[in-house]
């Protein structure tokens, strides 16, 4: 009687991938949507929120340490050792460059008048932005106010702006009375203010009331704002600037936002402190 032999054959089956390809899937798709969500909003903002982005992203003075403040102060920083404020990135990169441009360009040498006097002003705007900058360094509390203050330049000098952020108001709701934290940021730049050449005009704002939120009369916005300018220029007052280095204070209730596309948020809400450029000297032949 013959054995019957039977042989079953196994085929082989793929090995297995694992979920790496899973992992590398989703990091793609994440990636695209951060991409188009990119595209999007730069095509939905305007050139001047570009701006503002560039600056917020790219801040003009850094701290000597790794930690950072962050927000409006441009990225200045304090850490437990004290001070260590760099100096602006206006007068670190391209520094050299931009001050032999100054210097060629000055009135009463060769060059453009315009060209001279604008190049002029912009050396004077750096020197009181680090002022400004090194005044708010002293502070203890700069850390929580670090996204209401907001230092840049602008055409007619340099701008110092006390703004609503983040759920944190400067000035008490729909009242002219600064918060004490309001008062003390002023009270820290009067001296540098007192310092600097510059003439000031003092520039209240406000947001644009939401439709259905209650009437609001006539006047009230443009008397908050002028008396906010106000309260601010007393404070500086007290605080030792003369009273001659004013040139104007005003309100514009909620005609100018600083967020033109978005009329209602906060951040519309602020007092601008405005270091107005110097006119230089007329040059001695024009006063014969």
């Amino acid at each position: 009687m013959s054995t019957i032999i039977i042989k079953k054959v196994k085929k082989g089956g793929h090995a297995h991938h694992g979920g790496a390809w899973k992992i590398a899937y989703a990091d793609f798709v994440t990636a695209m949507m951060a991409f188009f969500l990119l595209m999007w909003l730069i095509s939905m903002t305007t050139q001047e929120q570009k701006v503002g982005l560039a600056e917020y992203f790219a801040p003009a003075s850094l701290s000597a340490t790794t930690s950072g403040a962050g927000g409006m102060l441009q990225g200045t920083a304090l850490d437990s050792s004290g001070n260590k404020s760099a100096k602006p990135r206006d007068t670190e990169t391209g520094s050299a460059e931009q001050k032999d441009k100054a210097r060629k360009a000055r009135p009463g040498q060769a060059g453009d008048p315009d060209a001279g006097r604008q190049a002029v002003n912009a050396e004077i705007n750096y020197s009181a932005m680090a002022s400004l900058r090194q005044a708010l360094q002293t502070m203890p509390d700069i850390a929580e106010l670090s996204h209401n203050i907001l230092i840049e330049p602008t055409r007619e000098g340099v701008n110092v702006s006390l703004v609503d952020e983040n759920g944190r108001a400067m000035f008490r709701e729909g009242s002219v009375d600064p918060y004490d934290r309001t008062r003390r940021v002023l009270e820290a730049i009067a001296p540098a203010l007192r310092r600097l050449p510059n003439r000031l005009t003092i520039t209240g704002h406000t947001s644009t009331a939401r439709p259905g939120t209650g009437s609001v009369q006539a006047g009230e916005p443009w008397n908050l704002t002028a008396g906010r300018a106000l309260a601010v220029r007393e404070i500086l007052s007290g605080a030792g600037v003369p009273s001659d280095n004013f040139s104007a204070v005003v309100g514009r209730a909620d005609t100018e936002p600083y967020f033109p596309d978005n009329p209602y948020i906060a951040s519309n809400r602020r007092v601008t402190i405005t270091l107005l450029n110097a006119n230089p000297p007329a040059p001695s032949n024009l006063l014969r």
